[in-house]
């Protein structure tokens, strides 16, 4: 009797969701992106596989489990420490994203010298690179050390091996996109590939205590490159914002499963690699010109740190029939609103008027308490008057043109008065709730109009 020999299937799966399907379509129904679906074949699991193992392991009531004292891994980069929540915690599996070039692998090799010592060794998997590459990179940035090593190997299996003969107290893998495992079919990159061997060093990290950093690229979207289902596996997740044009970096925890989701670590690239910055306002405030229209500075919040930033607008006649509306570092919808309201409850005629707004520095304003600040910058540009240069704006416009309260107003002004700044313009209501007494000139406002009337010189 013939036994007819079984087909390895295959599915087509979404390079950019994960998203399965038996069949290939066009356009993903999940995420919506077209030409996104690859085929795959699927690994039948082995018999072995299947059998369910006997494990030693039971529910734990919570108040029976011991809370041992947390013990974290501290970086010689006060800015590294801060956006990680105190510290890197043994055992975690970490993913670092960002645009080619713009300094992840940099930052990860200065990081993994620091940390690499007698008693610390640390290993570095480079899949992009060779160990000679590599090396010179190190020597650009004057890094060296004897407890560093480097691998260059994709294979999961083979990095597997070597870290169990090394026995490392810290993994950085450059980058995820690059290792494969041979028992999948499917290229490097897809995402079979990356979500089993994120798994692979998940598992590796869980079971050994060992921190492990994965680096990873992102789409042209300015998405993480490869399947969401990575983001869900690790613990933290950090991305590097700023433009590759600019010297400043800012280091954004997007997840992190152990500390505040609101930190940034601003770093600065330099010639010998990315140098921390501790006092980003003094830096982006550094090339402000104070006699200047259109220029303003805001007070936003970046976790629990102040960060003064210059705003600058420009209102300019349009040539055109349909008048420009650009932003950097601002949202262009949050723009659209603050317009309107400059239109319908200030009286200022934009329509014909071509405006761009920008953030100095690379920063993206997330928050609305830069509000006050970019509409004043608007009317400074659009009636040509300098603003107050030792004043400081801080307040939410709403839809009626009243100017709302912030958090943490407190923090805000004590930055302000570090910096040189003699005046604060905020929102009546904040001014009532401050408890103590800062040496510095307060006005409360209550609408966009008062606020337009004292700010100009």
């Amino acid at each position: 009797m013939a036994v007819s020999k079984k087909e390895n299937k295959v599915h087509f799966v979404c390079q950019s969701c994960g998203y399965e399907s038996p069949r290939w379509m066009g356009r993903c129904p999940d995420c919506g992106e077209w030409n996104s679906l690859v085929e795959e074949q699927i690994v039948p699991k082995s018999a072995a596989e299947k059998v369910r193992k006997h494990v030693n392991s039971e529910p734990v009531a919570l108040n029976k489990i011991e809370l041992a004292q947390e013990h974290r891994l501290l970086s010689k980069s006060n800015e590294f420490n801060r956006v990680l929540g105190g510290g890197i915690v043994p055992g975690s599996l970490l993913l670092i994203g960002g645009e080619p070039g713009i300094g992840k692998s940099t930052l990860m090799l200065q990081e993994a010298v620091r940390f690499a010592s007698k008693d610390f060794s640390v290993l570095y998997i480079s899949g992009e690179e060779s160990t000679t590459q590599t090396k010179i990179r190190a020597a650009r940035l004057g890094l060296n050390s004897e407890f560093l090593y480097i691998l260059a190997e994709t294979n999961i299996e083979d990095i597997i091996e070597n870290i169990e003969r090394l026995q490392p107290k810290l993994i950085i893998v450059d980058s995820i996109q690059t290792v494969y495992n041979p028992n999948f079919q499917s290229a490097p990159g897809s995402v079979s590939q990356v979500r089993e061997c994120a798994l692979q060093f998940l598992k590796i990290a869980k079971n050994n205590q060992v921190p492990i950093f994965l680096i990873g690229h992102v789409t042209k979207e300015g998405y993480l490159a490869g399947p969401k289902v990575l983001e869900h596996i690790v613990d933290t997740l950090l991305f590097f914002e700023g433009d590759r044009e600019h010297f400043f970096r800012l280091v954004r925890a997007v997840k992190n499963r152990f500390g505040s989701t609101n930190e940034i670590g601003v770093f600065e690239m330099t010639e010998k690699g990315m140098q921390e910055v501790p006092n980003p306002s003094a830096i982006f405030l550094s090339e402000r010109t104070q006699n200047s229209p259109g220029s303003g500075i805001v007070c936003m919040m970046e976790g629990t740190r102040p960060i003064l930033v210059e705003i600058q607008a420009l209102a300019s006649s349009t040539s055109y029939g349909l008048p420009q509306r650009n932003t950097t570092g601002v949202d262009s919808k949050r723009l659209a609103m603050l317009l309107a309201v400059l239109e319908k409850r200030i009286g200022l005629r934009l329509g014909t008027y071509d405006v761009f707004v920008n953030a100095v520095g690379g920063v993206k304003i997330n928050e609305t308490s830069a509000d006050l600040g970019i509409v004043t910058a608007i009317t400074s540009s659009l009636k040509n008057r300098v603003i107050l240069p030792h004043a400081i704006l801080i307040g939410e416009v709403g839809l009626g043109g009243e100017i709302r309260a912030v958090s943490r107003i407190e923090m805000r002004i004590q930055e302000a008065k570090k910096m040189g700044f003699t005046s604060c313009i905020l929102p009546k209501l904040n001014l009532k709730s401050l408890n103590k007494k800062i040496d510095i000139e307060l006005t409360g406002v209550e609408s966009v109009a008062q606020a337009l009337n004292l700010v100009f010189v």
